[in-house]
């Protein structure tokens, strides 16, 4: 899968281990959906500006952790991890915000490279379909979250 990562903020230190850290729980999760030839951004940003895109594209004016933007839709019933790997290409974009991932991985009691990396993961869950909408659909993504975090070093 290609990842490019794109740090638009300031307020948090960004350095290669936590790239490193995104890398990883990307590539898991692109062999564990055959993702080799999508493409996903990830755009790190601090609380005003994921506040702002909150508030345009949910009507939400607060700030959030994990926004995704998906450029391809899968129908209804056909979650896009499984449409044939022709017919994908660029996943869409996730946009994380660096200062409400570093609070919550204060108040979780874990590092900001684990609370990075599973809004990174939470992040393209839904860009590859998965919603959380009822207790079922959030068992299986978080099912889907733990087994990609474990498999790249940062399980519980």
């Amino acid at each position: 899968m290609e990842l490019m990562v794109i740090n638009q903020q300031k307020k948090i230190e960004w350095s290669p281990a936590l790239e490193a850290v995104l890398r990883a729980v990307m590539q898991q999760a692109a062999e564990l959906f055959e993702l080799q030839a999508d493409e996903v951004n990830v755009l790190l940003v601090d609380d005003v500006q994921i506040q702002e895109l909150n508030r345009l594209y949910r009507g939400q004016d607060r700030p959030t952790d994990v926004l995704s933007f998906a450029l391809q839709e899968a129908g209804e019933n056909e979650p896009l991890y499984d449409m044939p790997e022709e017919e994908r290409g660029l996943l869409g974009d996730i946009v994380i915000s660096l200062e409400t991932a570093w609070r919550q991985s204060q108040e979780y009691g874990h590092g900001l490279e684990r609370e990075t990396g599973f809004l990174a993961v939470h992040g393209l869950l839904h860009l590859l379909g998965y919603d959380h909408q009822d207790e079922e659909e959030l068992n299986v993504m978080r099912k889907a979250e733990e087994n990609i975090l474990n498999a790249a070093g940062l399980g519980r």
